[in-house]
Formats: C-alpha cells, sequence, structure tokens
C-alpha cells in the first residue's frame, strides 16, 4: 500500500509500497523515527484515510468494501493523549455503546476491567489524571468489543507508573481477548516486552520486520542496527 499527500509542491510519499501483514492474535509493534509513517498505517486501518495505491485488508476484506460503522466496530483505535468527549466518564462509555447500538449495563463491569471504580463514572472526564484518561479511552474501546486494536502511543505521554500500567493493563486485554495489535511506540524497550513481531519504518518504507526476539538481537539491515545503536538522529534518519 501507498500514501500521498499534497502540499504546495506537489505530492509528498508518507508510505511507499508497503507490503506485510500481521498474523491474527499477535502483537506487532512499530518502531521508527517520528514522521516515517507509523500512524498513517492505523489510520488506513481503521478508514480514518483511505489508501492511493495497493489494498489494505483486514479480516479477509478490503478496507473500503467495509461498512465504516461496522469497521469501527471490529477496529478499536486508542491515541496517546486519551482524549475524553465533553460529560462523565459514563457519559463518554454510554455514548459509544450507543453509536454501535450495544448493550449498556456493562459500563461498571468495564470500568473494574480496567482498573478504575464505579465511582467514577459520575466524575467529569476532563478532571481526570492522564492514567485515569487512558483507562477509560480503552474502556471505550472495549465496549465495542474489538478483535483488532490500534494504539498510537498510548503510553509516551504518561509517568512511568501510569505507562508501565497502561502497558500491563493492554497485556491484560490480549491475554483475555485474543485482539490482533498493532502499536506504534517510540519506546524501544516497550516493543521489546510486548511484541511478538515488530516492523521499523523510516521515510515511509518497512526497513524491517520480523520477530521481536531476531529483531532486536539479529537484526538484518545495516539501517535497523544503526537505529537500534541510538546511532541516527531525526535528521540523518529522513
Amino acid at each position: 500500500m501507498s500514501k500521498f499527500y499534497e502540499n504546495g509542491e506537489g505530492k509528498e510519499t508518507v508510505l511507499q509500497q508497503i507490503t506485510a501483514k500481521v498474523p491474527a492474535g499477535s502483537i506487532v509493534t512499530l518502531v521508527g523515527p517520528s514522521g516515517s509513517g507509523k500512524s498513517t498505517i492505523l489510520s488506513l486501518c481503521n478508514l480514518l484515510i483511505t489508501p492511493d495505491g495497493g489494498r489494505v485488508i483486514v479480516e479477509g476484506k478490503e478496507v473500503r468494501d467495509w461498512n465504516v460503522h461496522e469497521l469501527r466496530r471490529h477496529v478499536g483505535l486508542a491515541f496517546q493523549m486519551g482524549t475524553m468527549l465533553p460529560g462523565t466518564v459514563k457519559d463518554n462509555l454510554l455514548l459509544a455503546a450507543r453509536l454501535h447500538q450495544l448493550e449498556t449495563e456493562a459500563t461498571e463491569r468495564i470500568m473494574q476491567y480496567v482498573g478504575l471504580s464505579e465511582g467514577m463514572l459520575a466524575r467529569q472526564a476532563d478532571e481526570l489524571s492522564g492514567g485515569q484518561k487512558q483507562r477509560v479511552a480503552l474502556a471505550r474501546t472495549l465496549v465495542n468489543r474489538p478483535s483488532i486494536l490500534l494504539l498510537d502511543e498510548v503510553t509516551s505521554a504518561l509517568d512511568p507508573a501510569a505507562a508501565r500500567g497502561i502497558e500491563e493493563l493492554i497485556i491484560k486485554i490480549h491475554n483475555d481477548r485474543q485482539n490482533t495489535i498493532l502499536w506504534v511506540t517510540h519506546d524501544l524497550e516497550q516493543a521489546k516486552r510486548v511484541g511478538d513481531f515488530t516492523w521499523l519504518l523510516a521515510e515511509g518504507r518497512l526497513v524491517e520486520q520480523a520477530d521481536t526476539a531476531s529483531f532486536f538481537s539479529q537484526p538484518k539491515e545495516p539501517f535497523t542496527r544503526r537505529f537500534l545503536k541510538g546511532e541516527l538522529s531525526e535528521e540523518a534518519a529522513r
């Protein structure tokens, strides 16, 4: 698949002929310099944007052939900041349920599952801490019972304790539900801990993809070896 954007000087290539497969039920971590196209891949899988070349296949069907409503029930997306909708925590969860015509009685159970008390349902969502917001964002996604989770730097804005708590929660979700997960992260140690497979992107190209153990212990590409050693500045990587 490929993706381009128009700018004042013509087309800017964001993704160049990416070819990869995500095994069902696995965690794939996406690493690479900023601006390398990692978040764009997530957006293509959720139909926030459409590819300009090639195809994106989600559960056996080309992404543009999905009903958007159904696609976003199957493919949940969580962002870096755990953005909250106006209103209470319960409002956030109920809105997600109503949008997808799902049962709303399970909000208390979902809150408990993500490590928050039922008493927080009445709290204004914008008053929560960063870690609490991210837990609510994950709970809001789980209301839809997605089979695929797209995670875009979901721990990078949190303090170390909160970040580790969110990471452990996601691993719990994965173990319990066997979701397929694409996880964008700048934290290489996190990628090493959580990933079954790891992809390295740079300048819109998929430089290397491998099982995570091999990716970190025996990288094949010189660029990957330099990246893992921290020898590439953001400017050099572009």
